[in-house]
């Protein structure tokens, strides 16, 4: 629910600042006053309307998915929407996007002043229909967890029998693609490092003559060796340090002559072209380990390929066996809905009824195995499309099916917010839908604007809205109460007879349930 609600600086307001109870809230006042304002603004404060105000600001009791949202839960979770240079989004003074607060409120809090179809969608009645039977038949939950796990295998092992069938249609071509790519790289055989070897041979061949003239002209220091060493025994110094830097140096020259022996086997010709093949796996590959990680995925395309038809044959052994399985558990579920039917169209017309509507039809239709069974579940009111309804009867058709819903509730349902829903109804029809929209607060918290002294008198928490200089807010106690419940009957000049219905109103409507 929302427990409190702050408002600074939108339109004809300069602050506003409500503390809410569970139940139906009623919102009343003169026209212009600023009503439609306030519905706007508590809707923009959890990320469901865009208006300008300065500050939106609503205390709720949701919970928040913290993993999906990467935002933490507290106690009671302030969702803000500020207004400065920008408008910016906060959950807890954590700053978020829009569309996630949306996405969050949308989850505890539906508008019904739009039409929305969603009530009407074949799935969200066929869920009515089944949680009416689970209220009435425990084990039904257990039927339905088991289906829901049977079909989720059955689509997954259906998809990959399907992925299978696709491949079959062109596994010559694969196949000989697979062939084809591997038989590529298996001719060049790369290894990996081999480019910078080659490189690296390259290099030693272009300088191969400039080196052998470099180290042959070098190697006369050799001829001066012991003239060195006899210097260096009558100055009385250590000769091994220069012993040893020959002997390296020697050691040096001989394996350059020895690798330079080599390359003399080493066509440049055949070095050039390998570098040319390496650098093609390259540029297709990105490099020769890319290359060689293609070869064997390859490899192993060509390995599934040739025990494709072993599993599809397991495949559709499981497939035909969970088929069975679920064409009998559709067939259970199909007979307890139908046996519910009868009673539910029968609840669902007397709400109607109330609501001073048509009889209503709802069928089960033969479908094929889906997610919910094999039923498809079809609501139509007598005599008129959904599409054709007016918004007012569009919306007390909603209600209908709320209220048909609250029986077999097991929690609470958020917060549902109607926009004027008693506007041009008389006063049995505002009646009717003042009881049931109270049957509702049961287990919802419900907003309404409301113009008819039926509704208003029906509220569990009253607030009028009024304007002088700027647009204001204020709970009303219980005389106050049946003063702008006599003002909402008789207009601004509230008469003695009028506070006399409005004070018969108001009481009779405390014994209301």
């Amino acid at each position: 629910m929302i427990e409190r609600f702050y408002l600074k600086e939108f339109l004809t307001f300069k602050e506003a600042d409500m503390e809410f109870h569970p139940g139906l809230v009623v919102f009343t006042g003169p026209s212009g006053s600023g009503k439609s304002i306030l519905m706007r603004s508590i809707l923009a404060s959890v990320g469901l309307e865009s208006v300008e105000a300065q500050i939106c600001e609503s205390s709720v009791t949701w919970n928040i998915d913290e993993e999906r949202y990467g935002l933490h839960n507290e106690p009671l979770n302030v969702f803000r929407h500020v207004k400065k240079e920008k408008t910016r989004y906060f959950v807890n003074n954590q700053s978020t996007s829009k569309s996630s607060m949306e996405s969050i409120s949308s989850t505890y809090l539906r508008h019904l002043s739009l039409k929305d179809y969603s009530d009407f969608d074949p799935s969200a009645l066929l869920k009515m229909i089944d949680e009416r039977i689970r209220e009435r038949t425990p084990q039904y939950t257990e039927m339905l967890e088991v289906y829901h796990t049977r079909f989720s295998e059955f689509k997954t092992l259906s998809d990959q029998l399907k992925a299978i069938e696709e491949k079959e249609k062109h596994l010559a071509e694969l196949k000989e693609f697979a062939l084809y790519e591997i038989g590529k790289i298996d001719a060049i055989k790369p290894r990996i490092g081999e480019d910078e070897e080659l490189n690296s041979i390259k290099k030693q061949l272009s300088k191969k003559e400039k080196i052998e003239i470099s180290i042959r002209q070098a190697q006369e220091i050799f001829s001066h060796e012991s003239q060195v060493s006899a210097a260096l025994g009558v100055l009385e110094v250590e000769s091994a340090f220069f012993d040893d830097a020959m002997n390296e140096l020697r050691s040096i020259f001989e394996s350059s002559l020895e690798r330079l022996e080599e390359l003399e086997e080493i066509s440049v010709e055949s070095v050039l072209d390998r570098i040319e093949q390496i650098a093609e796996l390259k540029r297709r590959y990105g490099s020769v380990e890319e290359a060689l990680a293609y070869r064997d995925q390859k490899a192993l395309d060509l390995e599934s390929y040739e025990t494709i038809e072993h599993s599809k044959s397991d495949l559709i052994k499981q497939i035909n066996g969970l088929k069975t399985m679920l064409d009998l558990g559709s067939q259970e579920l199909s007979g307890h809905r139908h046996a519910i039917l009868d009673e539910t169209v029968k609840k669902l017309n007397t709400y109607l009824s109330m609501l001073y509507l048509r009889e209503a039809t709802l069928e089960l239709e033969s479908c094929p195995l889906n997610a919910t069974g094999c039923d498809k579940a079809v609501l139509g009111l007598a005599g008129t499309k959904l599409d054709k309804l007016s918004s007012g009867e569009f919306n007390r058709l909603r209600l209908a099916l709320l209220a048909l819903g609250v029986e077999s509730m097991q929690g609470n349902g958020g917060v549902l917010m109607l926009d004027e829903i008693d506007a041009n109804l008389s006063g049995e029809e505002s009646m009717s839908v003042a009881k049931v929209l109270r049957h509702l607060s049961t287990r919802y918290q419900i907003f309404v604007i409301s113009h008819q002294p039926q509704l208003t008198s029906m509220g569990q928490q009253h607030f009028l809205i009024f304007k002088d200089d700027e647009s204001r807010v204020r709970e009303l106690n219980d005389g106050e109460r049946i003063e702008e419940i006599a003002r909402i009957i008789s207009g601004e000049s509230v008469s003695d007879e009028a506070r006399g219905f409005a004070r018969d109103l108001f009481e009779r409507s405390r014994g209301i349930g």
